[in-house]
């Protein structure tokens, strides 16, 4: 008698081979998406989730955007407008492009894919909906049993408690329809599609609906916490203009972003006529757009002043740091690039600090700049005649040390000891892999500069520089990331003495988080920093990355 396998039964028919292999891919591609899911997508939607309730501890009342409004002013019901915005003009991109590839398909499968697409988003976000409206009920069971008996079946009776909420049952409810639609989904992507093409319609169809579901919670959000807040302003005599200042500030930037395109096209005229007008044309649409955003500091006035001085002291961090450690990587690696002696060697010794523990060198450090006379930098100026400093416990910027104006005073000393500390850390790592990038010059083209006349700047500035500049783009983003992230180096040395002078945004959010306990709070400020670090990344992809040669 014939052994019967599962195997054997899929390989029968053609159809089966093709759901076997099918679901082969799925099952590999599962711990990727499973990871991306838990590290990447969960922690932002689960931040705004939390943002959008009181939240200290255990889950309390939703109360809106009020989290933002008391972040950033009526500013925050600007950016939830504008990031809604950006949500549809996005789902519109998503189905331009499902609408591309659905001309090249065959018009069944076309319908067919789009509708699984379709349905994908919407399982997607009503999973999304259903397990975020669950986690605060499961996570109030514990302060409902507390002082109580914890026994099993009491612990059961609160969660079943927990599951008759109105707003479980409502995302519920759902359920079924859910489940029809990814029974649908399975069958379409795992029995009906044959090619990538389906594939590519699937996704761009998921995509857009997504986006365009989303965009439209997020736009009647938006106008509702609006108008709520409008609402209380009138009742109590109060002038919130906050419309006036979404009309005038929105008008600015766009004014601004078409200046920006008018001047992109007015470099590449040829005629000088039209190079002139285009460049008085962006320069006054440029101003208008200054001046329409001149509400932004009013719609700014109610914002917290320490989130504000955080966001200034990360942008001063940032600025302090990415360029001279990209200087300095890249110098040291051109001279370690030349033919000299024990090359691997001083590779290493400038790549050790990086690899070293933050805690172990910021302590050192800390040793270093201490506000003693005998610490080693105070040593060292003393040395060259100069009083010693208090280092990370100076309050007072470089500015106000040396008597500059309060406009040229920039960030306090110990900010700069801090700035010096991230510097040395991560030059080591820009000079490895600005190493690696000139190990990807060919050095024919350094022969024929040379039989042309060129000297080493000439080859510097036009050879290698431009045949560097992938690697520039890719250093200057991670950097710029990193230093809007960096918390570590910053949390350790900073000191009591110098209170917020030191503190960046993400030391802030931290602070609120555990020493308040406002997780509504600290989430909300967490999302806005996660949106500011996104809308910077894309703004270097589009300004910068076009200018980068890649031969």
């Amino acid at each position: 008698m014939p052994s019967f396998s599962l195997a054997a039964l899929f390989q029968r028919s053609r159809r089966g081979r093709l759901l076997q292999e099918n679901l082969t891919a799925y099952a590999f591609l599962a711990p990727a998406g499973i990871l991306i899911f838990l590290f990447g997508i969960f922690p932002v939607a689960f931040a705004f989730f939390v943002s959008l309730h009181r939240w200290r501890r255990f889950p309390d009342a939703y109360i809106g955007l009020q989290n933002y409004e008391k972040a950033l002013g009526n500013l925050g019901y600007i950016l939830f407008f504008w990031l809604a915005l950006g949500g549809l003009i996005a789902a519109a991109a998503a189905s331009r492009r499902l609408l591309r590839a659905l001309q090249q398909t065959e018009y069944k499968k076309g319908a067919l894919a789009m509708l699984a697409g379709g349905a994908g988003g919407y399982v997607a976000l009503l999973a999304i909906d259903w397990f975020f409206k669950l986690v605060p009920a499961i996570m109030l069971i514990p302060r409902q049993v507390r002082g109580q008996n914890t026994s099993l079946p009491l612990f059961m009776e609160k969660l079943g408690e927990s599951f008759s909420q109105p707003a479980v049952q409502a995302a519920g409810a759902l359920l079924p329809g859910a489940l029809l639609a990814l029974a649908l989904l399975l069958w379409l992507s795992l029995w009906r599609f044959r090619s990538g093409g389906s594939a590519a319609l699937v996704s761009y169809s998921a995509v857009a609906t997504v986006m365009l579901i989303a965009s439209l919670f997020l736009l009647q959000l938006t106008i509702t916490e609006t108008e709520a807040a409008l609402a209380e302003a009138r009742a109590s005599g109060e002038a919130l203009p906050i419309w006036s200042q979404l009309v005038f500030i929105s008008g600015g930037i766009a004014l601004i972003g078409i200046a920006y395109r008018i001047f992109q096209r007015g470099i590449r005229a040829l005629d000088n006529r039209r190079f002139a007008l285009m460049l008085l044309g962006g320069l006054a649409l440029a101003v208008g757009g200054y001046l329409l955003m001149a509400e932004a500091p009013a719609a700014l006035a109610a914002a917290d002043d320490d989130l504000l001085h955080g966001f200034w002291v990360t942008l001063m961090y940032a600025a302090g740091t990415v360029p001279v450690q990209l200087a300095i990587g890249l110098l040291l690696a051109y001279l370690l690039f030349q033919p000299i002696r024990y090359r691997g060697f001083f590779r290493m010794v400038y790549f050790i600090p990086y690899i070293t523990p933050f805690v172990a060198t910021s302590i050192v450090f800390r040793i270093i700049f201490d506000a003693g006379r005998s610490a080693p930098a105070n040593r060292l100026l003393a040395i060259a005649g100069i009083a010693p400093q208090r280092w990370i416990l100076e309050r007072n910027s470089i500015g106000e040390l040396l008597g500059l104006p309060d406009f040229l005073a920039g960030p306090a000393l110990a900010l700069v000891v801090i700035m010096i500390y991230s510097t040395w850390t991560y030059i080591g790592y820009d000079a490895v892999i600005f190493l690696a990038g000139l190990g990807n010059i060919p050095g024919e083209l350094y022969e024929a500069a040379r039989i042309d006349g060129a000297n080493g700047w000439r080859i510097f500035r036009h050879i290698t520089l431009p045949l560097l500049s992938p690697t520039v783009f890719f250093l200057s983003l991670v950097a710029i990331i990193g230093t809007f992230q960096a918390f570590t180096q910053i949390w350790i040395l900073r000191t009591g003495a110098v209170g917020s002078k030191v503190n960046t945004a993400s030391v802030y959010i931290f602070d609120e988080l555990q020493n308040s306990n406002r997780y509504g709070y600290a989430s909300s400020m967490a999302f806005v920093l996660f949106a500011l670090i996104l809308l910077m990344t894309i703004f270097q992809n589009r300004v910068l990355g076009r200018r980068v040669f890649y031969g």
